[in-house]
């Protein structure tokens, strides 16, 4: 039962980070009907942002504090992510807008080899390190319950906490705040928002804005847990099968379908694996996205196409 819990509680912490970057495909295609396949580039490239500021910091003020030097470079990268928002809505989206799929798709195709290109040429191309404190060491709770207990990373907890609090903010944001409310007006109709003198422009900016301070979160928990290289980017291919699970259009879908690819493949690998030889890990969420694009293409709590049209 205690190496159940532990491969459970495993399963729970990578979903949540699996979510954290599935949200940025959702709020994106959201408020613009855009699917960003841009995204891994995003958070390759908050990541990169990331580690060098941090570097740099100690260097530029003299000041040698980890905590200060991480905290001015989340600001400074989250103002680069910002810049990066409204550069691609300036230069980009305004420019197709009513233009098909198809063509929005290869744009945003366009904007990953720019973003790496770019963090590369910015940053360098080495294996960076985001060292942001976070504990690496496991810990065991549980120990009178379970003979010599249930062990826990530490690491994974703190990140799983980070994308939770995040996942809430945003909830909060959508629901609470005027902006929120006009994004989700835009979100269900473009003309309609337009009518009432909501501007798609701004919306759009202030949209990948928060997909990228997404993308930034994601990019240091993931770049402090296995050090920030160009293979991030394949970070957001192990979202795009919680994004077909949940839903393209839902965010609570995003959080609940990173939770259960999370748990699936983890679960499958422990038990199942032994059985087919291992690596269930690698394919189990791509199989069950192709399930569900078969049977529901929707997912769990998205909308069906027609419906939007």
């Amino acid at each position: 039962m205690a190496f159940f819990l532990e491969t459970l509680s495993g399963g729970l912490m990578a979903g949540m980070l699996y979510a954290l970057v599935a949200l940025g495909f959702v709020l994106i295609y959201k408020a613009s009907g855009v699917f960003n396949f841009a995204q891994g580039a995003m958070v390759l490239f908050a990541a990169l942002a990331m580690a060098r500021f941090a570097e740099w910091v100690p260097q530029w003020t003299g000041i040698d504090n980890k905590i200060f030097a991480n905290v001015v470079a989340f600001i400074l990268a989250a103002c680069i992510m910002f810049i990066s928002a409204w550069l691609i809505e300036r230069l980009v989206l305004r420019h197709l807008v009513n233009q098909d799929a198809a063509t929005l798709l290869m744009a945003t195709l366009g904007i990953t080899y720019f973003m790496e290109g770019v963090g590369q040429t910015l940053f360098g191309s080495e294996i960076y390190k985001i060292d942001i404190g976070m504990p690496k060491d496991p810990v065991f709770i549980l120990d009178s319950v379970f003979d010599g207990g249930v062990m826990i990373n530490q690491e994974d907890v703190i990140a799983a906490v980070i994308a939770a609090c995040l996942v809430a903010a945003l909830s909060v944001f959508f629901q609470k705040t005027s902006t929120g409310r006009a994004l989700r007006a835009v979100a269900d109709d473009h003309q309609a928002a337009q009518s009432i003198g909501i501007p798609l422009n701004r919306i759009w900016v202030i949209v990948w804005c928060v997909a990228g301070v997404v993308a930034l979160v994601a990019g240091m928990i993931w770049g402090s847990k296995l050090g920030v290289q160009f293979t991030l980017t394949t970070v957001a291919l192990r979202a795009l099968p919680v994004v077909i699970l949940g839903g393209l259009t839902s965010v609570p879908g995003a959080i609940i379908g990173g939770l259960i690819i999370g748990v699936g493949e983890k679960l499958s690998e422990v038990y199942l694996g032994p059985y087919v030889g291992g690596g269930i890990e690698i394919w189990f969420a791509y199989v069950l996205a192709l399930v569900f694009l078969l049977f529901r293409p929707q997912g769990l709590f998205g909308e069906k196409i027609i419906d939007r049209v």
